[in-house]
């Protein structure tokens, strides 16, 4: 009979208030906790959610941008940085020469040595070659090279171990100028070091910049990324070399330095700030330069060659 049905979930009409039969314990579920609050970003309505979001999709688009631009190759101009590089067997997928230069040895040099190592040689108009540098001093001669690879700190030192002389790493402490990068990675190279560490956050990188100023050395010799500066040099003190900070403040100068014959890292900060905190605080020694009065601080791959030439002049004379 309509109204006294007893099967349950069925419903009674009933002008009366409260639970009836068939509710289903709605007052009790009613009373139990929901847990606590969800985060403002997890809530699918809130601001801070859409927000959150957005920060999220321009961080993809970012990551989208560099993935892409590491993937695009670099020019390498000028005649003495494209024929340096060719000679250091750095990996080149093309040389491009501006029609109607001037041929000299170098030249001449750069297009034999780029058929004999199966590099495309294309002949361009200079105005092209003008907008495919934007302009850069390139003396008719460009050299594609792809994106430099990385090495990892643990692949430097195994270089500098597996030279049988006693490891000489630089490191480079907030250098963000690739012209200096270059630089020291030249003078690296004549002094006979085995590796440069770089931060991987807040520093420069191995661009044409870089490569036409270390003039194909960056080929020859292990460059590393580091996640974080501060923690591989204290990997590196812990496999027994020491590390030396280049400070304009310091009482010890280069003539000084007792630590050079042995297995050894070599710091250098940036030419504003010089060394960072933590950075400073890990290093065992720190060292300046020897200058006449009136001369504040030095370029920082010039302060770089003349401690790694006084390093490598102690290392000769032991």
């Amino acid at each position: 009979m309509a109204g006294n049905d007893k099967r349950r979930g069925g419903m009674r009409k009933s002008n009366k208030k409260g639970m009836v039969v068939g509710s289903g314990g709605q007052r009790r579920r009613g009373l139990r906790g929901k847990g606590p609050t969800p985060k403002a970003e997890d809530r699918v309505s809130h601001p801070a959610k859409r927000r959150a979001d957005a920060r999220a999709k321009a961080e993809q688009q970012r990551a989208k941008r560099q993935a892409a631009a590491e993937s695009q190759p670099e020019l390498v101009c000028g005649r003495n940085p494209v024929v340096e590089c060719i000679r250091a067997g750095v990996p080149a997928s093309g040389l491009f020469v501006a029609q109607g230069i001037d041929i000299d040895d170098r030249v001449t040099e750069a297009v034999r040595e780029a058929k004999s190592r199966g590099i495309s040689v294309v002949d361009v108009p200079r105005v092209e070659l003008d907008r495919m540098t934007n302009n850069a001093m390139h003396q008719g001669l460009a050299l594609q090279v792809p994106q430099f690879k990385y090495a990892h700190p643990e692949d430097v030192l195994q270089a500098a171990r597996d030279s049988g002389l006693p490891p000489l790493i630089v490191a480079l402490d907030g250098v963000t100028d690739p012209r200096n990068l270059g630089a020291v990675i030249r003078s690296a190279a004549a002094f006979g070091a085995h590796g440069v560490i770089v931060p991987q956050r807040r520093s420069a990188g191995i661009t044409a910049v870089a490569w036409r100023t270390s003039a194909g050395t960056a080929a020859k010799l292990p460059v590393a990324k580091a996640v974080n500066l501060t923690r591989t040099l204290k990997d590196l003190k812990s496999e027994g070399l020491m590390v030396i900070g280049l400070d304009a403040d310091s009482d010890v100068t280069s003539d000084e330095l007792e630590l050079a014959t042995g297995p050894l890292v070599v710091v250098v900060g940036s030419e504003g700030r010089g060394l960072s905190r933590l950075v400073r605080e890990t290093c065992d020694q720190t060292v300046s330069i020897p200058m006449a009065a009136g001369v504040e601080s030095l370029n920082a791959s010039v302060a770089a060659g003349v401690v790694l030439s006084e390093v490598a002049r102690r290392r000769r004379i032991r």
